[in-house]
């Protein structure tokens, strides 16, 4: 049997390189231009030399070995290398161009009439609900589905989300584009990833807007099923810009079986009759037991049937979910509790919640459906 001659074998890592995902665009690097060479020797040695979007990529060393183990498994590979180089101004330009297109100035594409993402705003009246727990777990059980899922954590002020989901990456800039970390298979992004340690910020509204608008519209999101905004607390700036800059996003509520919070929670799901938006649910949780009740009963119950009323349509409670100590760790960990221990109590009810969500069909609204008239 003769062996593959240089040029096979050149044809054949190619098409294995193929299959090697960028694990930050999320896209083939044959596809993104990240190839810059490929060259086989008599002797079935492969030297195969690649493209970083920056010098200080985050995850060159992944890459690096995703090539290698891609090219090593082609049939008739002797020794492997693989180099790295970093893409000029022009070839970032470029890529930029393939992934955002070539509109000048960069645009929402979740507030596109023709966006199929599902945007839900995780919303609660009063801090310490379990907001953000909420949010990671949900978007989570859902990247677990298939979905691809995104998440902005827009508490400017409270952010909490990188370290609930395990990651200490920083977003790498392509030209004018910003590329997401990704934790759990879900792209991540927050103003914890442009600040020194734990410095806090202090920004008047103008500057909320601003950060919300850069998250949304200068970030690669890519063809996302879900975007989970994580919003402070109360109905302040975040609010009124989430719904001027996306008005199709659906409000979640987040509250606890305490009545004096269910009654703050209301109070921010009621947002929606201003702004015009859809309550997609209401979640209660730190549920209690049926004995001790150490944070009340029934706050969920009374959020949902109050808000249906005031809306004129049905707000369902969504699901309850049980006190646990295991997500407060899960959420310090880095590993969300639907990962951790997806069979728990609390895990199970996360992952049915997100199931329901998750379960709705991407919209249709203002869709071209490349129809014509009858008798054109």
């Amino acid at each position: 049997m003769m062996s593959a001659t240089p040029s096979d074998l050149e044809s054949a890592v190619r098409a294995a390189l193929s299959k090697v995902i960028d694990p930050e665009l999320r896209r083939p690097i044959t596809e993104i231009g990240m190839v810059k060479n490929v060259t086989a020797g008599p002797d079935g040695s492969v030297h195969v030399e690649i493209y970083l979007t920056t010098a200080a990529c985050p995850k060159k060393t992944e890459i690096s070995d995703q090539v290698s183990r891609a090219v090593s498994d082609v049939p008739g590979t002797g020794s492997v290398k693989v180099s790295l180089d970093v893409m000029n101004d022009e070839q970032r330009a470029e890529l930029r161009r393939q992934l955002r297109g070539d509109s000048r100035e960069p645009v929402i594409p979740f507030a596109q009439p023709g966006s199929l993402t599902r945007v839900y705003a995780v919303a609660s009246g009063k801090g310490g609900v379990g907001k953000s727990s909420i949010t990671v777990n949900l978007a989570a059980a859902m990247a677990a589905r298939g979905l691809s899922v995104g998440v902005v954590d827009a508490d400017i002020y409270g952010h909490s989300v990188p370290r609930m989901m395990g990651t200490e990456d920083r977003p790498v800039q392509v030209d004018s584009m910003i590329v997401p970390p990704v934790a759990h298979d879900v792209r991540v992004i927050s103003i914890a990833m442009f600040t020194q340690g734990n410095t806090p910020v202090v920004w008047r509204g103008p500057m909320l807007h601003r950060a919300l608008q850069q998250f949304l519209a200068d970030v690669y999101w890519g063809d996302l099923d879900v975007l989970l905004l994580d919003l402070p607390p109360g109905t302040g700036d975040i609010a009124i810009s989430v719904a001027q800059l996306i008005p199709g996003a659906e409000i979640l509520v987040v509250t606890t079986p305490q009545m004096a919070a269910a009654e703050v929670a209301e109070r921010a799901g009621a947002i929606a009759l201003q702004t015009r938006q859809r309550i997609a649910g209401v979640v209660e949780n730190m549920v209690d037991g049926p004995v001790l009740k150490m944070f009340g009963e029934g706050g969920g119950r009374k959020v949902s049937e109050n808000l249906s009323r005031a809306v004129g349509a049905d707000v369902p409670l969504l699901g309850q979910v049980p006190l646990d100590p295991d997500l407060v760790s899960a959420g310090d960990s880095g590993v969300p509790l639907v990962l951790s221990a997806p069979d728990s109590l609390a895990g199970a009810e996360l992952r049915k919640i997100a199931d329901a969500l998750a379960g709705r069909k991407r919209g249709l609204a203002g869709m071209s459906l490349g129809l014509d008239p009858a008798g054109r």
